[in-house]
Order: structure tokens, then sequence, then C-alpha cells
């Protein structure tokens, strides 16, 4: 009897244990859940929220850096029409023949815009035309050098060297050299001289 008791209370014994690891099994689960819907609403704000947040923000940088090496390269051409552009049209400007300095400056006026156009027109007009009729005035000008100092897509400023021989009448020629800082604006396809100022 004593060894059937011993057996019970050992099997008893299991059964409790037993039970013990089970409610322990639970409470460990339940402690677990609630951990975990504890931290679920941050893993939520993080996969829906931040995550969201960080690809919108590398789309942007990469689509920036691809918007500035696009306009980088743009205004690095825009420097390339415009530096040809502002030698052309700055020995257009100064260069004109005694008995053509009519056709000749009236031509180098479409190389201009804006109120440097109505400036040099008046000048033309008023000044440098009669003149060189008058006192049979021929100029020959040359941009030996030229080198752009700022350059967007659509507005760029050179920096223009020139060098200009000047005849009046039989007399001999002069020679002269000077610098023009020479802004010049992109309007329709073209680039024009909007601001011309000695340097």
């Amino acid at each position: 009897m004593a060894g059937r008791d011993s057996r019970d209370d050992e099997a008893a014994q299991t059964d409790h244990d037993g039970a013990t690891d089970i409610s322990a099994g639970h409470a460990q689960t339940r402690s677990n859940l609630r951990r975990l819907a504890r931290r679920t609403p941050w893993a939520k704000i993080a996969v829906y929220g931040v995550l969201p947040v960080i690809a919108a923000a590398l789309t942007a940088g990469s689509g920036y850096l691809k918007w500035q090496e696009s306009s980088a390269r743009g205004s690095q051409q825009a420097g390339v029409e415009a530096l040809t552009a502002a030698r052309e049209s700055v020995v257009a400007m100064l260069s004109y023949k005694a008995d053509t300095v009519d056709k000749d400056l009236k031509g180098a006026e479409n190389r201009l815009t804006g109120k440097f156009r109505d400036s040099y027109t008046h000048l033309i007009n008023d000044v440098v035309i009669p003149g060189a009729k008058r006192d049979n005035i021929t100029a020959v000008a040359s941009a030996p050098a030229a080198a752009v100092a700022s350059a967007s897509m659509n507005r760029v400023v050179v920096v223009v060297f020139v060098d200009q021989t000047t005849t009046v009448g039989t007399g001999p020629p002069s020679d002269t050299a000077s610098s023009v800082k020479v802004t010049l604006d992109k309007i329709g396809g073209q680039w024009l001289i909007s601001d011309f100022l000695p340097v």
C-alpha cells in the first residue's frame, strides 16, 4: 500500500508540475502577446509612415540630382553658345564704314534687346551715324579673346576683350584696346545682348 501511495503521490506531483509548466507557458505567451501588442503600433508607424517618407525623400533627392546635372549641362551649353554670340555681336556693334554705316549699325541692332537696344539705337542715330558720314570715319573691331563670367540656361555674362582700329578721313589709323562685360539673354532661340558695360 505504501508503494502505491508513493506512486500516486509521484503521479500527482508530475501532474501538478505539468500543470504548473503549462500555466507558466500560457503566462509567458500572454506576456509576449502584450509586448507585441504594445510594439505593433510603432511597427505599423514605421512600416506605413516612416518608410514611405524615406522612399519619397530618396526619390525627390534623386530627381533633384538629375535636374541639377541637366541644369549644369544646359548652363555649360548656353555658355558656349553665348560666348560665340557675344564676340560676333560686339564686333558687329563696333565695326562700320563711312559709306555703309547705316546698314552696318542697323544690322547690329538685331543682335540687341530691351533697354540696351533702345539706348544703342539712340546713340547710333544721334551721334555715330551722322559723325561717320560727316567726318568719313571707319572703324574695324575684333574680339581676340572672351570668357564666360556666369551662365544659366537663359542668361549668360561674358567678358569680351576688344581691339578697335579707327580711321578719321585721311588721317592715320588709331588703335584702342578695351574690355566689356556683356550680358546676353536667350530670346526666341537667339542670344541677344541686353547689357554692355566697359570694365
